[in-house]
């Protein structure tokens, strides 16, 4: 993805990391039909782009998603039929998807206001890091609609608990940063100068791999909602054989045996 060029969030990748934040921040950074799209195709192409190795979501100017655009995206939604409405939340949904199925962990940056799709972004993100500012709402009962939203209902009370997500998600109100943090929404709150950095040295952690085992550890944190006890451990053991068979394996006990730090390759 070196010479890739979105039209509607702003883009970079550098030593393997990719940064992605939205491009409107005199309205909060929207979401607008065009970017959820892009974004999920964005995220869809990661899946095999061995260059990437994390990606990091980050807040602009203050703030880093304010969901839905008004004018562009609700409006509009009022004079669609069924099938165009069912188009919409699909593509939606399938943003989620596609950042759960990317193989590359992605670490929300977040500051300022985190509300509607922008929370979803947050919660579908493998690590979220928040200044004390972040004000972060799944606000979709407050314009009408219910709060399953994007997979919200299974995702949200994985993370912080049933009783917590089910208030947040009836009431639409805001979460504090600190409150995010005490419930585990938030890894950790960082001061709003320290946040890009913060972020920025955990993706070069993770960069650093061993990425084909990164990506393996998504895959089953993914996979293994859906699985007993019984079928998860077998479905690690197996997980755990193919990466035995990796260079980054072996790479790992040359490091040791030579009391070495291990410089690892992603294969």
């Amino acid at each position: 993805m070196d010479n890739y060029k979105p039209e509607h969030f702003n883009w970079s990748l550098a030593d393997g990391i990719a940064r992605i934040s939205l491009s409107i921040p005199e309205r909060k950074n929207p979401l607008t039909f065009q970017s959820y799209a892009e974004l999920r195709d964005c995220f869809r192409t990661m899946r095999y782009a061995d260059n990437v190795k994390a990606v990091v979501f980050g807040s602009n100017k203050g703030n880093f998603c304010s969901g839905g655009d008004v004018h562009d995206i609700i409006g509009p939604l009022l004079d669609m039929d069924m099938k165009g409405l069912l188009e919409f939340t699909r593509t939606t949904g399938d943003l989620v998807k596609a950042m759960l199925a990317c193989g590359k962990p992605v670490i929300s940056a977040v500051d300022g206001i985190c509300v509607g799709a922008g929370a979803i972004i947050a919660m579908a993100s493998d690590i979220r890091i928040a200044t004390p500012e972040a004000k972060t709402a799944f606000l979709f009962t407050r314009v009408g609609l219910a709060g399953c939203d994007m997979g919200a209902c299974a995702m949200l009370p994985r993370i912080i608990g049933q009783g917590r997500a089910a208030e947040l998600l009836y009431t639409g109100r805001t979460m504090s940063a600190e409150e995010g943090e005490r419930w585990g929404f938030y890894n950790r709150l960082v001061a709003a100068e320290a946040l890009d950095s913060d972020a920025m040295d955990t993706a070069t952690r993770i960069a650093a791999g061993p990425n084909f085992a990164h990506m393996m550890t998504k895959t089953m944190l993914q996979q293994e909602w859906n699985m007993g006890l019984d079928q998860a451990i077998e479905s690690e053991a197996q997980a755990q054989a193919i990466c035995m068979q990796t260079r980054d394996f072996r790479r790992a006990y040359d490091g040791f045996v030579a009391k070495q730090k291990p410089v690892f390759g992603g294969d």
